[in-house]
């Protein structure tokens, strides 16, 4: 079982900066391919970005070019960095934790969420 837990989020301006890390406990991240996804009030859940255990990375197109997930397993914790954050970034951002692939709706585990808020 994986016990993940985010940290990092926060008020920000437009066109600010933050980095979200999550960190693994109970297995190590190794073994699984990692991800973000957030979910905004009244909206579905969508998949920010994944990185497999292999390290491939995928986004989702209204991040790319912003954010970038990495993953440091000597520490087993996952990253996300964002940036050119825009107000409809305003989420709540899960690492999520999985045996395939991740993707919105595929993972098997997740964290317990942070709160980005973009705003003037």
């Amino acid at each position: 079982q994986v016990q993940l837990v985010e940290s990092g989020g926060g008020l920000v301006q437009p066109g600010g900066s933050l980095r979200l890390s999550c960190a693994a406990s109970g297995s190590t991240i190794s073994s699984w391919n990692m991800g973000w996804s957030r979910q905004a009030p009244g909206q579905q859940r969508e998949l920010v970005a994944g990185i497999t255990k292999d390290g491939n990375t995928n986004y989702g197109n209204s991040v790319l070019g912003r954010f970038t997930i990495s993953r440091d397993n000597a520490k087993n914790t996952v990253y996300l960095e964002m940036n050119n954050l825009k107000p409809e970034d305003t989420a709540v951002y899960y690492c999520i934790a999985g045996s395939v692939e991740v993707s919105a709706t595929t993972f098997n585990y997740w964290g317990q969420g942070t709160q980005i808020t973009v705003s003037a």
